[in-house]
């Protein structure tokens, strides 16, 4: 019996990214420790610290944050888990822009018409656009 592979893309969330999130964690630890005198210093740093931490947890725990295949999507939901995305679901593919004074932000939209999954450029590794494009492509086969 012949199993045939059909092609599958993924994106993940770069792994240069979740370095800086964790050296960034440990250096903000390192400051908390550096700055018990002082509450509110103490405090911030902390903070920060466990912010960065739980970031890189979900990185570590799910870096694949969008797939898809012939049967549809598995997007990344939560925390850590994850939702399948039959083809038929997905209503519309497109990149939400926005512009607020010079930053310029772009965001995946996949509305399935009762939800709506956004990912960033951060999240999938690549620009939006891409993506997009990519996603479009691969749903018509063209």
């Amino acid at each position: 019996m012949t199993e045939t592979s059909e092609p599958v893309l993924r994106w993940r969330v770069r792994r240069d990214l979740l370095v800086m999130k964790i050296v960034a964690a440990l250096a903000f630890a390192v400051l908390t420790v550096l700055t018990l005198g002082d509450p509110r210093g103490a405090i911030l740093a902390g903070a920060t610290s466990v912010v960065l931490a739980v970031l890189a947890v979900r990185d570590v725990l799910a870096p694949v944050r969008l797939t898809a295949d012939g049967e549809g999507l598995v997007v990344v939901k939560g925390f850590a888990g994850s939702e399948r995305l039959p083809w038929r679901s997905v209503e519309r593919i497109r990149v939400d822009t926005r512009t607020r004074f010079t930053s310029r932000t772009e965001l995946l939209e996949i509305d399935t018409g009762e939800s709506i999954h956004l990912f960033s450029r951060f999240d999938l590794g690549v620009p939006c656009r891409q993506v997009a494009d990519e996603l479009r492509s691969f749903r018509t086969g063209s």
